[in-house]
Order: structure tokens, then C-alpha cells, then sequence
């Protein structure tokens, strides 16, 4: 998760509205981290943030400091997230696409964009945007030292 202090001096992070007709017509709870999942005996999670971000933002993760944000259970997964201090201009390009079932159960799929669109935003609003899962990964943010 790029992350970088905003012209006004708040803290701001990068996040991505995730796509497809499920997603389409939701704001407040329908943005995420970039994340992917990993085997843990031949991929390295740090890779993995690296590999999913390209993926899903069209290009590759800012360079500058990470600092780890640990992990959580989300959906019955574990998420490690990181953040990284941006120290250049990001903005989202395009996302990878995927093949879901559309409607649910239907038999049918549907190929649609992983995410829809990425957007830098203050902390107080991602907390609003987040889905709740990864909301404890803004409040270690909002912990660790500026660099």
C-alpha cells in the first residue's frame, strides 16, 4: 500500500476499488489493498506485494521505504500487507483481468478488470472506503514513523 504525506500534511494512502458487477455500485467498503495470494515455501510475500501491485495498477510499486504492517485474517485468508513511502507521482493505469462466475451459481463466466480504478486518499476517508478487514493495516500505518 503506497502510502505519502499529502499537500495538506495528512498522512494519504493508495488504494484500489475492485471491479466487476458486484463492486460496480459500491463505494464505502468496496476499496482494497493490492494483494494477492502466495506459497509460502516458494514465494516470498514481499515479492508477492511487488508481483500483485504491478498487477493490478499497471505498473510498478513506487520506490522507497517499506515498513511491514503484519498480518490478518480476512475472509478466511491471512493478509501481509506492507506500505511503502512514495516519493513519485502514482496513478492507476489498468488491472490484470480475472474470470468470475456472473450471476453467482449461474454456470456462466465473465471476464472483468481485478480492480477498477486507484485512487490516493486521506486516512480518515480510506477508513471509510476499506473493506473492514484491512482496516486494522491503517491503524499500524497511522502507528509506524513517518520516515
Amino acid at each position: 500500500m503506497p502510502c505519502r504525506v499529502g499537500h495538506d500534511g495528512d498522512l494519504e494512502v493508495f488504494l484500489v476499488h475492485m471491479g466487476g458487477p458486484f463492486w460496480a455500485r459500491k463505494d464505502e467498503g468496496a476499496w482494497s489493498i493490492t494483494k494477492g495470494e502466495y506459497d509460502p515455501e516458494t514465494e516470498e510475500p514481499r515479492a508477492t506485494a511487488r508481483r500483485e501491485f504491478a498487477e493490478e495498477v499497471g505498473r510498478a510499486v513506487p520506490e522507497g521505504q517499506w515498513v511491514d504492517l503484519g498480518e490478518t485474517r480476512h475472509s478466511g485468508k491471512v493478509v501481509t500487507a506492507y506500505a511503502v513511502w512514495a516519493t513519485e507521482s502514482l496513478e492507476w493505469l489498468r488491472s490484470n483481468e480475472i474470470e468470475i462466475e456472473w450471476p453467482p451459481r449461474s454456470g456462466r463466466t465473465m471476464s472483468i478488470p481485478e480492480v477498477d480504478r486507484g485512487e490516493w486518499m486521506s486516512l480518515e476517508r480510506a477508513r471509510e472506503r476499506l473493506v473492514k478487514g484491512q482496516r486494522v493495516f491503517l491503524d499500524r500505518l497511522s502507528a509506524a514513523a513517518c520516515p
